[in-house]
């Protein structure tokens, strides 16, 4: 039986297998992902992201209990770490305040170092995703690094993206961060119990009324995504984040949170921005295998003495990075 006709039929030991190989970006890994392609597209992808000390993983872990407690889901978790700058190891701790998912076959926790990729993100974890959605995992969560204002990544990746914030962390300056907050379908403000919710969620709800609702069009290194919309797209009415409190040590206000999220879903669903959602993510991530394959072309096309020489040149200032980079692609423009 090949590995990917085990990932379809359940096997468990094959599905950690190729998440390695997938991670380490190997041949078989890579033939595995082609054959199991035509069976994604079915599962619901939930980011959860904010800065450090709000409580994300405590929440991924209700919301997981939740779900296999009173839907019955098979849920699979992504909990991604940073990598150190320095020597590119991670803790990959965050499964530690998931104990109370160990032993359940139907819940499948993996954790992931960034690997130093910007936006909170590792380029393996869409792949990672894609094995999970084959493997017919109802629910994907991506629990982001936690960096807390460029992890808009997520965003493309996701279908529901959660926002968490917790009182006492700055509030009306984090509730201002346009790149952080915009991306948010559903924000949560986490330790509800504390001192201070009343302020976090009044700076959270100023920021939604003074922002004008606008389509969400993300933008890909700075450039608008051109996503075209479905032809014939209904007219609903535009998507306002809601503020859910939450206390996830407790549980409390987690049915809410999932409740919150079944609308968004149904919404994704009429408006035809599930399938949107969908090409976007697709499209990101083809430019990203089009750019590291014209990399390795660029890489396999000069040889190590041409690319040092030109540096060299780079150093001592007697050319430009853009002539050198013309001069290293037979004079087309970077």
């Amino acid at each position: 039986m090949t590995s990917s006709q085990a990932i379809l039929n359940g096997d468990r030991l094959a599905l950690a297998r190729l998440l390695t190989q997938v991670e380490n970006n190997s041949q078989e890994g890579r033939s595995s992902l082609m054959e199991l392609f035509p069976h994604t597209g079915k599962a619901h992808l939930i980011g959860v992201t904010g800065a450090p000390g709000t409580g994300k993983s405590s929440l991924v872990n209700q919301l997981a209990l939740h779900y296999r407690k009173n839907e019955n889901k098979r849920i699979a978790i992504v909990a991604i770490d940073p990598s150190s700058p320095f020597t590119g190891g991670a803790v990959l701790g965050d499964r530690v305040r998931m104990r109370d998912l160990s032993g359940d076959p139907n819940v499948f926790i993996r954790s992931m170092a960034s690997r130093g990729s910007l936006g909170g993100l590792a380029q393996a974890t869409a792949n990672v995703v894609q094995v999970f959605d084959a493997a017919g995992f109802d629910i994907v969560i991506v629990e982001t690094v936690g960096a807390g204002q460029s992890e808009v990544d997520i965003a493309r990746l996701a279908h529901t993206t959660l926002v968490v914030e917790a009182p006492g962390l700055g509030d009306d300056i984090q509730a201002i961060k346009a790149g952080i907050l915009e991306i948010a379908d559903i924000l949560v403000v986490n330790k509800a119990d504390r001192p201070g919710v009343e302020n976090t969620e009044k700076a959270l709800k100023s920021m939604l009324e003074l922002a004008h609702p606008t389509e969400r069009v993300f933008k890909h290194h700075g450039v608008s995504m051109k996503v075209e919309a479905p032809k014939q797209k209904p007219t609903t009415a535009m998507w306002i984040p809601p503020i859910q409190r939450t206390v996830s040590t407790e549980g409390t206000g987690v049915p809410e949170l999932v409740n919150a999220i079944g609308r968004h879903v149904a919404h994704l669903r009429l408006s035809g921005d599930w399938s949107l959602r969908e090409r976007t993510r697709l499209e990101v991530e083809l430019e990203a295998l089009i750019r590291d394959g014209l990399m390795n072309q660029f890489r396999d096309s000069i040889t190590t003495q041409q690319y040092e020489e030109t540096m060299e040149s780079v150093m001592q200032r007697k050319i430009s990075p853009w002539e050198a980079a013309s001069t290293l692609m037979n004079g087309r423009k970077p």
